[in-house]
């Protein structure tokens, strides 16, 4: 790994730690793994990738954008439920196919999640279904019931 590469993954797990929490920028890129980080033509980095998928874009507003290897990451690396929309049974199938989450179907959620925030969506039983942008905040999702809670960028089955 380059010097820049090095450079990079350092500024990106401080950038992802104060996105998503204390320990999530070494969980998103581990130092002992080889990271591709794609760059835009200026050279300033636009995605990380992993050899199982995309683990975030870095967007030009400084923030994260993840894939789902990064929404799983992000998971396994924070406290149920931080990080991440809880959903059940009858969400499963239309989150996996990169439909909406709706607040009448959150179970629980991050207490920290705010409106814009990347989450993670995952199943009851544990397993991702997607990762999108909460559109409301975390008590908003748990008492409303309607609205839209979370717009699904990915979806596990896509």
């Amino acid at each position: 790994m380059s010097t820049t590469q090095t450079d990079d993954l350092s500024k990106l797990r401080t950038t992802a730690d104060y996105q998503f929490g204390a320990g999530v920028g070494a969980a998103l890129f581990p130092e002992d793994e080889d990271l591709e980080v794609k760059r835009s033509s200026s050279g300033r980095p636009q995605q990380v990738v992993a050899d199982s998928g995309r683990l975030v874009t870095y967007g030009t507003d400084g923030r994260f954008t993840l894939g789902l290897e990064g929404g799983r990451r992000v998971a396994a690396a924070l406290d149920a439920p931080a990080g991440r929309v809880v959903v059940g049974d009858e969400s499963e199938p239309f989150v996996r196919e990169g439909k909406n989450v709706f607040a009448k179907f959150v179970a629980a959620v991050g207490s920290e999640i705010r409106p814009g925030d990347e989450v993670a969506i995952v199943h009851e039983d544990g397993p991702i279904l997607g990762v999108g942008r909460a559109e409301l905040s975390a008590d908003a999702m748990t008492d409303f019931d309607t609205g839209m809670a979370v717009m699904v960028r990915e979806g596990a089955d896509e």
